[in-house]
């Protein structure tokens, strides 16, 4: 493998970046790149779709020149992508018609009550694994054919194509030519059927979306197609995708049923491995497809916090308190606790496992005596609790505890974050040498499909522990704070109802 490497395309909420690995998961570089964030109206998020084009072109290059390689000595391209965020272009000019609409945005709340009021929720939940929430792609996509002139006709006519993330990177990086999805995007859109791995006429119809319109489905890590030469200087062959969790879920080598891992992103996402059967969740969790490879498909039960990290980006960026995110855990160890404050970081809406869009972001137990660090100290705990509801529902649906707990993200190099959560969920807790596991998720798919990895063994030789951090904390004390958290929780719900 002297000489080869395997690029990975990590298309996330706020910024584009482009890893390269070797054959021992190492990377060899990085570049990333910020870009615009949109919300025309509270409670709704948009970016701007050839901005996350040009963005993730731009670092795939520098990432390259950085390690001095060229196209031939790239193996292949995987990519992991921001669910459910929803483009619609047109097929002929590639032009959007209208902004990419995010994962976070809550713009089509009163049409998913409408679906519910209609008994459609377990119909959702049997043939998608999902519930029905303005989360997923499917009512986004109604929205924009709805809502932008021309949209519906245009769509009808077979002019239009819908992609989420991964859809229209590939799309762009094969010049027009190849218009797919693969099995684990595609089961996060609410249309498609994760048992018979297709689009599900049935919701199809209820949310009148053209058939035409969609990606094919495909397996997680095949051969898609290749780059136009044109983008890197030779064709690259294009072989792996999966969406952001998937493919973390992947990256940390939770092959094995039982195994679980959690993602600190801009969200937080703890999913853990069903195997080749499906796990239907009784306490407000999503069944979803964790990849399909080797003509066998898996599946996960899944968490989805919408703010986890970015409950410290807005303490930066809105709150302008901090200039550096890991500025808090310093900020967090100064004080002994928060002095009985709580942060419900529910900007968005509320994900699992209460699923209230209405529910908006609060600070709990303010007094004269609470200070810029308590609330620090907060907004990092409140990560934590988000992850104990998530766990403690899991378990629930499982009928056992959790085996393993792996984490990644940007947030798990916080020491008092990984402490406080090992403690509040009274189990070890363990971090890779590698947090960057998404990306190297979406770097084995692609590697395996082109025999850079013989196989998933030799991808889980690689995966090496840097930390575990062991609950120490009185459970009386744990008791006290969990209650505290889900009385303000609760003081969340239909807020902007």
């Amino acid at each position: 493998m002297t000489g080869k490497y395997v690029m990975a395309l990590d298309q996330g909420t706020t910024s584009s970046r482009c890893i390269i690995y070797d054959h021992e998961g190492r990377q060899i570089s990085v570049s990333q790149k910020e870009f615009s964030q949109i919300y025309p109206q509270a409670g709704w998020v948009e970016h701007y779709p050839v901005e996350i084009w040009e963005t993730q072109l731009e670092v795939a290059r520098q990432a390259m020149t950085q390690a001095g390689l060229i196209a031939e000595q790239i193996d292949s391209i995987g990519i992991t992508n921001q669910r459910e965020t929803t483009i619609v272009w047109d097929r002929n000019t590639g032009k959007p018609v209208y902004n990419a609409i995010v994962w976070q945005c809550r713009r089509t709340a009163a049409f998913c009550d409408e679906l519910k009021e209609e008994g459609l929720l377990e119909l959702c939940r049997d043939k998608t694994g999902l519930l029905i929430d303005p989360y997923f792609s499917g009512t986004k996509l109604r929205w924009i054919l709805e809502n932008v002139e021309g949209a519906r006709s245009r769509a009808e006519a077979g002019e239009l194509l819908f992609g989420t993330i991964e859809t229209w990177l590939i799309w762009n990086l094969t010049g027009g030519r190849v218009h797919v999805t693969d099995y684990s995007n595609a089961s996060r859109t609410m249309l498609f059927n994760i048992h018979d791995l297709c689009w599900d006429r049935d919701i199809l119809s209820r949310l009148d979306i053209p058939e035409c319109m969609l990606p094919e489905a495909k397996p997680s890590s095949c051969i898609y197609g290749k780059t136009s030469p044109e983008l890197f200087g030779n064709s690259i062959v294009i072989s792996g995708a999966a969406g952001d969790q998937q493919a973390a879920l992947f990256g940390q080598t939770c092959f094995s049923e039982g195994e679980a891992k959690n993602t600190f992103g801009t969200g937080g996402f703890v999913l853990v491995n069903t195997g080749e059967k499906e796990i239907k969740s009784r306490n407000g969790l999503l069944s979803t497809i964790a990849w399909g490879i080797d003509d066998k498909v898996y599946y996960a039960l899944e968490g989805s916090v919408f703010a986890s990290g970015a409950v410290i980006q807005w303490f930066r960026d809105e709150l302008g308190i901090i200039k550096k995110a890991s500025e808090t855990e310093a900020m967090a160890r100064s004080v002994e606790d928060t002095a009985g404050a709580y942060v419900v970081p529910a900007f968005t809406g509320l994900g699992a496992p209460y699923w209230d869009p209405y529910a908006r972001g609060a600070i709990f137990g303010l007094t004269r005596g609470v200070n810029r660090n308590h609330i620090a100290r907060a907004a990092i705990e409140s990560m934590a609790y988000q992850t104990y509801d998530l766990l403690h529902a899991m378990s629930e649906d499982l009928g056992t505890d959790i085996r393993t707990l792996k984490v990644d993200g940007g947030a798990a190099a916080n020491n008092f974050l990984l402490e406080f959560q090992a403690d509040i969920l009274q189990q070890k807790v363990y971090r890779p040498q590698c947090i960057e596991t998404t990306s190297l998720g979406a770097a084995y798919l692609a590697g395996l499909a082109t025999g850079y990895w013989e196989s998933m063994d030799d991808v889980v030789s690689n995966w090496q522990i840097d930390r575990i951090f062991e609950p120490d904390m009185n459970p009386d004390k744990r008791e006290y704070l969990l209650r505290g958290w889900h009385e303000a929780v609760r003081r969340t719900f239909d807020w902007s109802k």
